[in-house]
């Protein structure tokens, strides 16, 4: 699966997206973008996208606003 690792032990997938990965993506589709959009081209699910995008709003690396039901993210 693209993104994914299995784990020898337990057989489980886990992600191996980066935040680089995320922030390519907002960096080369924006100015603003959205979260469905992010997921679709990083290859990842919507609710992945969305905890990964607040992780780097958090962290300071972008930012969001809500426009009527969706967030946009862009690099500032």
């Amino acid at each position: 699966m693209p993104g994914k690792d299995r784990d020898d032990h337990s057989g489980k997938y886990t992600t191996t997206y980066t935040d680089d990965d995320f922030l390519r993506v907002v960096k080369e589709l924006g100015p603003q973008i959205g979260t469905q959009a992010v997921a679709d081209e990083v290859g990842c699910t919507r609710d992945t996208a969305y905890r990964r995008l607040r992780e780097l709003e958090n962290k300071g690396k972008i930012v969001s606003r809500k426009v009527g039901m969706a967030r946009l993210w862009s690099m500032d």
